[in-house]
């Protein structure tokens, strides 16, 4: 899930994207560069039962995390063959009749983000014409979930009706994804120096929301639109798997646009709002946004994981002192995510349409 910003010029060919928490940051212009380069991290250590080998690879999501806030994710230790299965999925549901679609729209569930946003629904930066995109959202299940705590847990989930195989052949997906990210956040508290088992108690029962994307491709030029505008993600860190099309950019510390380019076989990761705020900002969560020129549709699928929504969210002790005193007010995962979600959803121009259900 994103966050909306709010663009501005700034002087001749210079504009500005302002955060919700106040944040300014300056891009360059809407032209995108493949000049500077986003870290690829070979992620097999992490499941070495050497100690060593865990720290080495924490070392270096330590450096990407605090430098970028992105990097590549490469001997994941997932199957290609549930991603390919979650892209066939994607092209099966968003080929279906908008009616259809509009069944499960994301507006029939309060407060939550799931179910279906629509083609242009949305504008997060306020250009001439609405993001151009479509997507389908679902949330945690407990009963999908290896490590479930309470099995019995009701998902917030909405599914379409008569469309066999849809919601296992997701699932499938996200199970792996979040036993990837179990393990991966063992990794960011080594990063942070702290115990590897320090967020174990805050992810027994995480946030974990994936979502499948689809963009045609524009034909408007990129000061007019954007596939989704520039944006943050909401939770700890967000893993991306996306097909050949490309589109993915990341806005650099020097104010450029840098490709993420696709590597097959690898995620895109990416620190989101949650971390930035746990680690006091010494984590980034970075701008990033999607240009669809490829000359063909592109679809992706995130998985975006955050924390126990009834667990409090406070700094981790090795990111603050008496020199870097806590940035953020403390409140509960859940209060967090309620109002980042409502802030969100509060932007889509459908909304209405849930009165004539």
């Amino acid at each position: 899930m994103s966050q909306t910003e709010t663009i501005s010029q700034s002087g001749i060919g210079k504009r500005t994207v302002t955060l919700h928490n106040g944040t300014v940051f300056s891009f360059n212009s809407n032209v995108s560069t493949n000049l500077e380069k986003i870290p690829v991290i070979d992620a097999a250590g992490i499941w070495s039962d050497d100690i060593t080998e865990r720290e080495a690879v924490a070392q270096e999501i330590r450096e990407a995390s605090r430098d970028i806030g992105f990097f590549y994710l490469i001997n994941h230790g997932i199957d290609q063959r549930f991603a390919e299965e979650t892209m066939k999925q994607a092209k099966r549901f968003f080929a279906l009749p908008e009616k259809k679609k509009m069944e499960v729209f994301t507006g029939l569930v309060p407060n939550e983000y799931v179910g279906f946003h629509p083609m242009e629904c949305y504008n997060r930066n306020g250009w001439k014409h609405q993001d151009l995109s479509e997507a389908f959202n679902w949330a945690y299940d407990a009963r999908e979930d290896p490590e479930a705590i309470d099995k019995t847990e009701e998902s917030v989930s909405i599914w379409p009706s008569d469309v066999p195989g849809f919601r296992e052949n997701l699932y499938a997906y996200h199970t792996e994804l979040l036993r990837l990210s179990r393990r991966l956040t063992r990794i960011f508290a080594l990063a942070l120096h702290l115990p590897e088992d320090y967020f174990d108690e805050y992810i027994k029962r995480p946030e974990a929301g994936m979502r499948i994307l689809h963009y045609p491709e524009q034909k408007h030029s990129v000061d007019d639109q954007n596939g989704i505008g520039a944006h943050t993600d909401v939770e700890c860190f967000t893993i991306v798997t996306q097909d050949t099309s490309g589109g993915l950019e990341v806005l650099s510390k020097t104010g450029n646009w840098v490709k993420a380019e696709p590597i097959p076989g690898s995620f895109v990761v990416n620190i989101a709002d949650c971390f930035m705020r746990q680690t006091n900002d010494f984590f980034v969560s970075t701008i990033h946004r999607v240009i669809n020129k490829s000359g063909r549709e592109r679809y992706s699928a995130p998985f975006f994981f955050g924390f126990d929504r009834q667990k409090v969210l406070e700094p981790v002790p090795t990111c603050i002192s008496d020199e870097n005193p806590m940035k953020y007010p403390i409140m509960t995962g859940g209060e967090y995510y309620a109002f980042r979600t409502n802030k969100q959803k509060s932007t889509n121009t459908r909304n209405s349409e849930t009165d004539q259900k």
